[in-house]
């Protein structure tokens, strides 16, 4: 299950499939050196994005 107290890196790492979902989401930077490190939250902050719907999606393409 992922959590937004997750880095984005290790989300990416762990589960590719996501890639599509940040991006649909506008979150575009997923491969940038900080992404490694920042909290999904963070991220999702920085950008202006929902991160509770971000979560939900990215969840769903994980089939969990």
């Amino acid at each position: 299950m992922i959590t937004k107290d997750m880095s984005i890196g290790e989300i990416v790492q762990q589960f590719p499939e996501t890639v599509p979902v940040f991006m649909s989401h506008g979150l575009g930077c997923i491969g940038c050196a900080i992404a490694q490190f920042e909290t999904l939250e963070e991220g999702a902050m920085a950008h202006g994005i929902d991160v509770d719907a971000l979560v939900k999606d990215l969840n769903k393409s994980v089939g969990k």
